[in-house]
This record gives C-alpha cells, sequence and structure tokens, in this order.
C-alpha cells in the first residue's frame, strides 16, 4: 500500500520556507513511509515543493511526485513538467466552473491524501481553505507556519 502526501501553500511563500519543508518532507519519507506526492502549480510553494521533491528523489527515488492540474492541460503546461514523475488532471474537474477549479483540485488532492503538509499562516484564502478541509477529513495535518502537527492521526 502507498502513502500518498499532498502540499499546499500561499501562492506567495517566502524562500526561506525551502530547509523546513524539506525537513518535514524527508520525514514523511522516512518516518510515515510516504512515497506519492501531490502538489499544484499554482505559485511559489507549489513551485518550491516541486523542487524539494525533486531533490529528494535522488536520495529516495521510491518517490513519486505528480502535478495536480487544476485546468485543462494546456501547451503551455509542458513547462516545468520535467519537475513531476506524472501530471494528473483529476476526471469532472473539466465540468467545474474556472473560479472553482483549484479549490475543487484541493479537495480531490486531499481526499486521496493519508498525509498533508502545509504553509498557512492567515485564515483566509485557497490554502487555508484546504488546512481547513484536510482538518474536517481527518487527515494528519503540519503546517509549516506554525510547526504544529495536527492530532487527527499520529504523524
Amino acid at each position: 500500500m502507498s502513502i500518498t502526501c499532498s502540499l499546499f501553500g500561499h501562492r506567495n511563500t517566502p524562500s526561506d520556507l525551502r530547509p523546513r519543508l524539506y525537513t518535514e518532507v524527508e520525514r514523511h519519507i522516512l518516518k510515515l513511509n510516504a512515497t506519492n506526492f501531490y502538489v499544484g502549480r499554482n505559485g511559489a510553494f507549489d513551485q518550491m515543493a516541486a523542487g524539494v521533491l525533486r531533490e529528494l528523489k535522488v536520495r529516495y527515488p521510491q518517490i513519486r511526485s505528480y502535478s495536480i492540474q487544476a485546468y485543462l492541460p494546456t501547451e503551455e503546461d509542458e513547462y516545468g513538467a520535467e519537475m513531476y514523475d506524472d501530471t494528473i488532471y483529476p476526471e469532472g474537474l473539466e465540468l467545474v466552473p474556472k473560479r472553482f477549479a483549484i479549490s475543487r483540485r484541493n479537495r480531490w488532492m486531499i481526499e486521496r491524501s493519508d498525509y498533508v503538509i502545509v504553509y498557512v499562516r492567515t485564515n483566509y484564502g485557497g490554502a487555508y481553505a484546504a488546512l481547513q478541509y484536510a482538518k474536517a477529513k481527518g487527515k494528519a495535518v503540519t503546517n509549516l507556519a506554525d510547526g504544529q502537527h495536527s492530532t487527527n492521526r499520529n504523524p
């Protein structure tokens, strides 16, 4: 059985978060046996997460990273595709109005995840909504903004 972890964060995430993100993803690999990682492609946090996963894949070749698309893929989506092992466009998302596509994609990711790593420092926005949904679904959550682990499950 493979263990899946989704990563969410603010579009404008500071670059100095990278070492903490690296450490936390590595912890999920080593201590929680996470092998599949879902990442969006909509901001600085997502780019940072893709880079961290690519770097960790050198040390842990068993892990796989997936770019989960919120919109129907275009030729522009090919740029940066090499950062991931594969790209997934969730079935049925093409029927969702564009303004709701990211939040619906995020829910899809969370529903298929065992663990969630977030960087959420506000109480509004898409990353915050993903955090709240993950908690409501009983997922084990680590918020890098406060360094706390959720007690929903024991990560």
